[in-house]
């Protein structure tokens, strides 16, 4: 094993808005396998959140607790394209503040 020259992003969204932020990331470079553009995998859960004073929430409202049906986006990126992809998710994302993961990956030979 060697450690990769990708990393797996990940980004929890409302799912109304996760094609656009699917769509950001793709546009920015990440996702792509091989041959293939566009590679992500999502799955569904509820976000909570509490926004405190100030906040300004995309949805909901300050002091009081929220549940959202969101999508996390999970998609591979080249390290060299992560500050782009990282400006691209925030740009397309509704959140003030979007919770955003970087993994790192490793490459079986």
């Amino acid at each position: 094993m060697r450690e990769s020259e990708y990393v797996k992003i990940m980004v929890g969204v409302p799912v109304e808005a996760a094609d656009a932020v699917r769509q950001a990331m793709g546009e920015a470079g990440a996702g792509v396998q091989g041959n293939y553009k566009f590679c992500s995998f999502s799955f569904s859960g509820t976000g909570r959140f509490l926004p405190m004073a100030g906040a300004n929430p995309a949805i909901g409202a300050v002091g009081k607790p929220e549940e959202v049906a969101e999508e996390t986006i999970m998609t591979i990126c080249r390290k060299d394209l992560v500050g782009q992809v990282i400006a691209a998710i925030k740009k397309a994302h509704p959140y003030e503040e979007p919770a955003i993961d970087i993994l790192p990956r490793l490459e079986v030979e």
